[in-house]
């Protein structure tokens, strides 16, 4: 006869309950909180400009947080290590491809862009989801016994799973996202052991492909890049030459950053928002690091950066203790991800990096981005609850 089944008991649940709260990563979640505040408190500041209707954008973001933070949930409770997760990743891999693939088909087309898909009343981003599933999957294959990443067989394989949704992405065109790929997976071969020599002569290709693309797209023989992305690099490398028009939002994302001076002007008093210097359509999204820095100053933007400094602290503490070589994978691309999207997104309103549409991670507004970083950080913190290391 079977052994019947221990009664589960309120003591047990509570004793369960205490071990997960005890085992989260709490520096994640006090960046990702106060990330989340910041962001929905500026979508409010840029919003309330133009009355109601912009105000909508505060209100579906809180949306979008509320379905991110199911996704953080359910990647906390998953165990990273099972059978069931390894394999989830190759479905969600193949979903997104057929996704992109879809948007280059049948997607809405915006500024000369097929970047979203429709689906009811709803506009998805899939490149956005590309960025984690390729990590995912990557680290999972990276992470098989007896793989070698040092072998042409296994570079082969990786590459199979990188440049899809690279091209894919690209072709849209979406420069920002698809290049923000390139990291991730070096990021990931690097930390699979790759040998010095093979990343010397790596680095002497890319140098030379570079310097082809280089002069491909100087003198026009089989350009790459469309004519605005041209131009976007030429007002990044000439600030001054196009202030009117290709370098309209560049320019006046830096008198934003540089007229909030140390305390800024008050939160919801920024003058190039309220004035529609800052267009709308980009104040609450590519540019809302300057709509933060001119209502808050030099304090509110040092302290923007000191969440992102926590929270890249997590990414890396939790890839260090991580209790195999699948949860390091994992936390260093997703690691490189967050990192390109915070320096070029802030490098962009200062004058650091060309501008480009990369959001910037848990502030910006936009649901498709906001729900993959909280499905991210939702397996980092599996990976640190599951870490062999007591800190």
């Amino acid at each position: 006869m079977p052994r019947p089944q221990p009664e589960i008991t309120t003591a047990d649940r509570l004793r369960a309950a205490g071990g997960f709260f005890a085992n989260l990563d709490y520096i994640q979640l006090f960046a990702v909180l106060g990330l989340l505040g910041i962001g929905l408190i500026f979508i409010y500041s840029t919003g309330s400009a133009y009355g109601i209707r912009g105000t909508f954008a505060f209100y579906r973001q809180l949306q979008w947080i509320g379905l991110g933070g199911l996704l953080w949930l359910a990647g906390t409770l998953i165990n990273y290590r099972s059978v069931d997760f390894r394999l989830l990743t190759i479905p969600a891999y193949l979903a997104v491809i057929v996704l992109l693939i879809l948007t280059l088909k049948f997607g809405t087309r915006v500024y000369g862009a097929t970047r979203w898909i429709a689906i009811g009343s709803i506009r998805i981003q899939p490149s956005e989801f590309a960025k984690l599933a390729m990590v995912l999957l990557l680290s999972v294959v990276f992470s098989v016994p007896r793989f070698d990443v040092n072998r042409w067989k296994g570079i082969f394989i990786s590459l199979l799973i990188f440049i899809p949704p690279f091209f894919l992405v690209a072709k849209e065109p979406d420069l920002g996202s698809s290049v923000v790929m390139i990291p991730a997976y070096l990021g990931i071969v690097f930390c699979a052991g790759l040998k010095w020599r093979y990343i010397l002569v790596s680095s002497i290709l890319v140098l030379v492909i570079g310097s082809a693309a280089v002069l491909n797209e100087t003198m026009q023989i089989h350009p790459f890049l469309r004519a605005y992305q041209r131009d976007r690099i030429k007002v990044f490398l000439n600030p001054e030459s196009d202030r009117l028009h290709r370098g309209y939002n560049a320019y006046q994302a830096r008198l934003a950053v540089g007229s909030g001076g140390v305390l800024g002007k008050g939160i919801g008093k920024g003058e190039q928002n309220n004035l529609g210097f800052l267009p709308h359509t980009v104040a609450n999204n590519d540019f809302i690091f300057s709509v933060i820095a001119e209502e808050t100053g030099f304090a509110g933007a040092f302290v923007l950066i000191v969440l992102y400094g926590f929270l890249l602290y997590s990414i890396w503490r939790t890839a260090f203790y991580a209790a195999e070589p699948l949860g390091r994978y994992i936390a260093v691309g997703i690691g490189c991800v967050m990192i390109y999207h915070i320096f070029v997104n802030i490098g962009m309103t200062i004058g650091v990096a060309p501008v480009t549409g990369v959001p910037l991670p848990f502030v910006s507004y936009g649901g498709s981005f906001m729900l993959t970083v909280m499905a991210a950080c939702g397996v980092l913190q599996s990976i640190y609850r599951h870490r062999r290391i007591e800190l």
